[in-house]
C-alpha cells in the first residue's frame, strides 16, 4: 500500500493491532484506521481468567499500547464501533450510519463465547469469560466464600476455575471429559491439571452432563443421575465461535469454519485480509491451511497481514502454539492442532511433565510443564519437519 491509500482494520484485539503495529514498523504510510467494538483500548487477554481476575492486575496494566502510540503512528483508533457491513464492490466497511473507505481491509473480528444447548443456556445472566467487561462481571459476582460453578473443562475454564478458587470462592468446575482436556492433551496431562485444579481448591465434577441451569434466588446447576449444585454465579465456558457475520454477508470463500486466506493472510480478494480467530490460514510450513484460536498465533498472523501490506514477503512458518497457567503451575503447548493418536509420556515427575503427540508415527505436538528445552526443542522439530514437506 501507498502513502494515500486508505487502510481499514476492523477489530481491537490482539491480531488487529498486531497489524496495525507491523504495517507501521514494517514502513507502511497509508491512512491507518482502526475499528473496535469495545470502548477499551486493545489490551491482553491472558490476564482475564488470570491475573485480573485475582485482582493482582488492573486495567492500565492490561493495556498493549499507551494513548500516545496511536497519536505517534497516525493510527485512527475508533471505539465502540462495531462494523455492520463489508462492501466489496464499492470498498466501504458500514458502522452505523458512518462508511469507512478502504484501499485493503484486515479482518480481525475475534471470536464470541458460544451459549451451551441446555436450559436455561441462554439466560443472560449466565456468565462467560471472553472480554475485560466479561472479567470485571465474574469478579464482581464471584467474591470470597460464594460458591461458583465453571461449566466446561478447557484451558479459560480451568484458569478461572483456579484464579477463583485463590480468591477464595468455593469454585465447582463440572465437564463431560474423564480428566480436563483429555481429547487434546491426553489422559496423563489431564490428569494433572486435574490435581492443579483440586490443589487449588476446585471441587471436581467430571463425567457429568449438565441438564439444565435456573435461577431461583441462587442458581441451580441440574446434573444427570440428580445432583443439584446451588452457586451465586455460574460461568459457561464451552468454547467460542468466530465472528463471521460480515465475511459471509460479503461471500467471502471459507474453510474450517473461518475465512480461507494464503500465508501471507490475503482472501481470494486481494484488498481483504483475515486474521487471527477468523482465519483458516494456509502454513507455509506445514503446506495446509489451519485454524488456531491462540493468542499467540493472533500476534504473529497482524504480523504477518501488516507486513504483508507494506509490501514485504511475510508469511506464517511458526508452528502454531500456546501458553496456560492453571493457579501458579504453567505448560507450555505446541501442535499443529490437527489432533494425535499417540501420546507419549517422556518425562513424568511431580514438578515436570513432557509430553510428546504423534500421528502416523510422526511427531505433530508436544507438552511441557517446567522443562523448557523439550518444549523449544520439539518446536525447533515440528519447523524443520514441516520445512521439509
Amino acid at each position: 500500500m501507498r502513502e494515500g491509500e486508505r487502510l481499514v482494520v476492523v477489530g481491537g484485539g490482539p491480531a488487529g493491532l498486531s497489524t496495525a503495529r507491523a504495517y507501521r514498523d514494517a514502513g507502511g504510510r497509508a491512512a491507518l484506521t482502526l475499528l473496535s467494538a469495545e470502548e477499551h483500548p486493545p489490551y491482553q487477554r491472558p490476564p482475564l481468567t488470570k491475573e485480573f481476575l485475582r485482582g493482582e492486575q488492573q486495567r492500565a496494566d492490561l493495556w498493549l499500547e499507551d494513548e500516545q502510540w496511536y497519536v505517534d503512528n497516525g493510527v485512527d483508533l475508533r471505539l465502540g464501533t462495531r462494523a455492520e457491513g463489508l462492501d466489496l464492490h464499492r470498498g466501504v466497511v458500514r458502522a452505523g450510519s458512518r462508511e469507512h473507505p478502504f484501499d485493503a481491509c484486515v479482518l480481525a473480528t475475534g471470536s464470541r463465547p458460544k451459549r451451551p444447548p441446555f436450559p436455561g443456556g441462554d439466560d443472560p445472566g449466565l456468565l462467560t469469560m471472553r472480554t475485560l467487561d466479561d472479567s470485571e462481571r465474574l469478579r464482581a459476582s464471584a467474591g470470597p466464600q460464594d460458591a461458583v460453578v465453571v461449566i466446561g473443562a478447557g484451558f479459560i475454564g480451568c484458569e478461572a476455575a483456579a484464579s477463583l478458587a485463590m480468591r477464595g470462592a468455593a469454585v465447582t468446575l463440572v465437564a463431560p471429559e474423564s480428566v480436563p482436556l483429555e481429547p487434546r492433551l491426553g489422559q496423563r496431562a489431564g490428569a494433572r491439571l486435574a490435581g492443579w485444579l483440586e490443589e487449588a481448591g476446585v471441587a471436581l465434577r467430571l463425567e457429568a452432563q449438565v441438564e439444565s441451569i435456573s435461577r431461583v434466588g441462587p442458581w441451580e446447576v441440574a446434573l444427570a443421575g440428580g445432583e443439584r449444585l446451588r452457586a451465586a454465579a455460574v460461568v459457561a465456558a464451552t468454547g467460542v465461535a468466530p465472528r463471521m457475520e460480515l465475511t459471509r454477508a460479503a461471500g467471502l470463500h471459507e474453510e474450517q469454519g473461518a475465512v480461507a486466506v494464503d500465508a501471507r493472510m490475503r482472501c481470494g480478494d486481494e484488498r481483504v485480509l483475515a486474521v487471527g480467530d477468523v482465519a483458516a490460514a494456509q502454513h507455509a510450513s506445514a503446506g495446509r491451511r489451519l485454524r488456531v484460536e491462540h493468542w499467540g498465533d493472533a500476534l504473529v498472523h497482524g504480523e504477518v497481514a501488516g507486513r504483508t501490506l507494506a509490501g514485504e514477503d511475510a508469511a506464517w512458518r511458526e508452528p502454531p502454539g500456546f501458553w496456560s497457567t492453571i493457579g501458579e503451575r504453567t505448560i507450555k503447548h505446541a501442535a499443529w492442532g490437527d489432533g494425535h493418536d499417540e501420546a507419549i509420556v517422556e518425562v513424568d515427575e511431580p514438578d515436570r511433565l513432557v509430553v510428546r503427540y504423534r500421528r502416523g508415527g510422526a511427531e505433530v505436538g508436544v507438552l511441557a510443564h517446567n522443562d523448557d528445552e523439550a518444549y523449544e526443542g520439539s518446536r525447533d522439530a515440528l519447523r524443520a519437519a514441516g520445512s521439509a514437506r
